[in-house]
């Protein structure tokens, strides 16, 4: 059944550990009404689970995070029958507690991006998606519970702010980021979590923390290459451990797709236009979205 289909987001790196034991493997090319996603769709199975991955970037890390192409992305998955959504993305942590290397399993956002596409509604009419618990509840508990049976650190919660970027945060907006009650910073969520709540989806994100934001003073003079290295080792040990974390997901008994999800009904009241209002163009346009 296309409902067993559980669908991952990430980086290269992770992609291609994944795909690399990935049995059945295939690429799809997906159409949608919002342009082509980031690239094609790899379906196969890992831990007995049927699966559908996508590289956020594209190919080669290609797209910024600005140009990553969310509304796609999130409607050729919904297209191919992905309910549930598993994502992950690189951060800078703002709290010293959560380490380079960590997890966290994100549960709350600060939007602070301005440029993108952050609605599949636009010309259909109102509507207005519920967002005070912008993940799945039940997943992301389901994915901390299998995150304490391995070696694999994983904070159960943590408030992620999405900024525009592509420029990193000036030291005034960390140390703001850290007054407003965030732990983690990055460029990659939003308004992808919006999009997978709109397209009633269950969506739970896991943060691999690749840094201490700028808030932190270096504890010693680095160069800026030195400090880089650093960098992408820490990210790579937290790719690791979320490809530890994500296989131990996918090889449990754990219900991960539920159709009696309060996620799969997260429409059910918000299209606020009335429905003759509504043309059949447009009905058909997105009707995925409604399935």
């Amino acid at each position: 059944m296309a409902a067993e289909l559980t669908g991952i987001i990430g980086g290269t790196g992770l992609g291609d550990a994944l795909q690399d034991g990935m049995q059945q493997a295939q690429q799809r090319e997906v159409e949608t009404p919002f342009g082509p996603p980031s690239g094609a769709v790899t379906l196969g199975k890992i831990g007995g689970r049927k699966v559908a991955f996508l590289n956020r970037h594209g190919a080669g890390h290609k797209l910024a995070p600005g140009e990553v192409p969310y509304a796609a992305n999130i409607f050729a998955m919904k297209k191919l029958g992905v309910h549930t959504l598993i994502a992950t993305g690189a951060v800078g942590s703002l709290r010293e507690q959560i380490e380079p290397g960590d997890l966290v399993l994100v549960d709350q956002f600060i939007d602070k991006t301005f440029n993108r596409l952050n609605t599949f509604f636009g010309g259909y009419g109102a509507v207005h998606c519920e967002m005070a618990e912008p993940v799945c509840g039940r997943l992301r508990e389901a994915v901390a519970q299998i995150a304490k049976q391995t070696d694999v650190k994983t904070h159960p919660a943590g408030t992620y702010v999405c900024m525009e970027g592509p420029q990193f945060s000036t030291r005034a907006e960390s140390l703001m980021h850290r007054a407003w009650g965030a732990d983690l910073i990055g460029m990659t969520a939003m308004p992808e979590a919006k999009l997978a709540t709109e397209a009633q989806m269950c969506y739970c994100l896991v943060a691999l923390v690749s840094d201490y934001d700028c808030w932190m003073p270096h504890k010693q003079k680095k160069d800026k290459k030195t400090l880089l290295e650093e960098i992408v080792g820490n990210l790579q040990k937290a790719t690791n451990n979320c490809l530890k974390l994500i296989e131990a997901v996918l090889a449990s008994g754990a219900e991960l797709v539920r159709e009696d999800c309060t996620c799969r009904k997260s429409l059910e009241l918000a299209v606020w236009t009335e429905e003759g209002e509504v043309g059949q163009k447009e009905k058909d346009r997105l009707s995925v979205l409604f399935e």
